[in-house]
């Protein structure tokens, strides 16, 4: 399943390290994608050139501070999980509490990098989360059974599923487990990948999916997909052909 996306990988990787300004200029599209559709998926209403405009700092008439909060908030969480890959350590329940500490800052302090002490429900999903006292004793395992011998895509894959399944705060868990998943991906050297809100009853299918019938495979193959085209822009910056 993963043989095209490792010959992209090591034709990328033949051409590192890449030019400076080609790094600068990928990496701020990136960031801003990234947050635009992240943030999108979960009903932020800014534009992609809206978010642009309040990352450089500017407030958009007509749009709630939460909505630009959600925009700078995950921005700061990228720069965050860049420090992560840079210590190339296995994740750590720490590492989840502060990227989740860093989507809500500004936005709901009390639950921020809190795991959550209520029971909830994920609106039009049949998977039903663990109750509120089995959170800590669920993260626990599933920070410690992450399976590092599968291929980073699978991997990265399957830790978002399963984050998102255990649901463990209150509000924040679909981009905190997108960052978790993109964590895994850049500390394995693949280009973080970017699901367009476009596709998000798709991704949503796929996810319930994969929670009620535990088959992962619709997920998986998403995130293929979804990662091929995350080369795109390092060739075309390049100005060469994969």
């Amino acid at each position: 399943m993963f043989k095209k996306l490792d010959q992209l990988k090591s034709q990328l990787d033949s051409h590192r390290p890449l030019p400076e300004s080609v790094v600068k200029n990928l990496r701020d599209d990136l960031i801003l994608r990234w947050t635009y559709h992240s943030n999108a998926i979960e009903g932020n209403t800014l534009t992609l050139m809206e978010t642009k405009v309040v990352l450089e700092g500017i407030t958009i008439g007509g749009k709630s501070l939460r909505e630009h909060f959600e925009a700078i908030n995950h921005r700061d969480a990228i720069l965050f999980v860049e420090e992560l890959v840079q210590k190339n350590q296995s994740l750590a329940e720490w590492d989840i509490r502060n990227i989740h500490q860093l989507i809500l800052k500004n936005i709901d302090s009390e639950n921020a990098g809190t795991y959550r002490k209520v029971n909830v429900m994920i609106a039009g999903a049949s998977h039903t989360p663990p109750e509120h006292f089995l959170i800590s004793e669920q993260m626990s395992l599933f920070v410690s059974s992450i399976n590092y011998e599968l291929h980073p895509i699978e991997r990265a894959a399957r830790i978002h599923v399963d984050f998102v399944g255990i649901h463990p705060f209150v509000d924040g868990n679909g981009r905190t487990s997108r960052l978790l998943m993109n964590l895994e991906l850049m500390k394995a050297g693949f280009p973080p990948v970017v699901i367009p809100v476009e596709q998000r009853l798709r991704y949503y299918q796929a996810l319930d999916k994969a929670h009620v019938e535990k088959d992962y495979a619709d997920f998986i193959q998403l995130i293929i997909e979804f990662s091929e085209k995350s080369f795109q822009p390092y060739f075309y910056a390049l100005g060469i052909n994969s």
